[in-house]
């Protein structure tokens, strides 16, 4: 019985620590996705900046289709570069957080096994 408290008692401690774990990835993961949107954020602004002072001082229609569409295909490219960077920052963090709790599962198993073992033995 006193084993079985002990066991109990453990498990809590360790969940305890795993969620702590857990919290502390969790916020440096999340962290670090603030700080790769405010980069994008901040790159998106200055190159929407300098593309309407290059349209302020245009001369033709040609050139102000050629800004715009170097413009939009900048654009398209820095989105894109930023979800795939972003997708992997979530998966990371994703993983990252989940990882202290796997020795948990397999730490609660063991301690369950033999007493499933023992029960059906009687």
């Amino acid at each position: 019985m006193n084993q079985q408290f002990e066991t109990v008692q453990k498990f809590g401690k360790d969940s305890f620590e795993a969620t702590v774990k857990a919290y502390d990835v969790a916020s440096t993961g999340t962290k670090a996705i603030v700080v790769e949107t405010a980069d994008y954020a901040k790159k998106s602004f200055d190159q929407n900046a300098a593309t309407f002072e290059k349209l302020a001082g245009v001369k033709s229609l040609d050139q102000a289709i050629q800004i715009q569409s170097d413009h939009f295909k900048s654009a398209y490219q820095g989105f894109v570069a930023h979800s795939t960077k972003a997708r992997e920052l979530y998966s990371k963090l994703a993983q990252d957080s989940f990882a202290p709790f796997g020795f948990l599962r397999s730490a609660a198993e063991a301690a369950v096994a033999p007493t499933k073992s023992a029960a059906r033995a009687k």
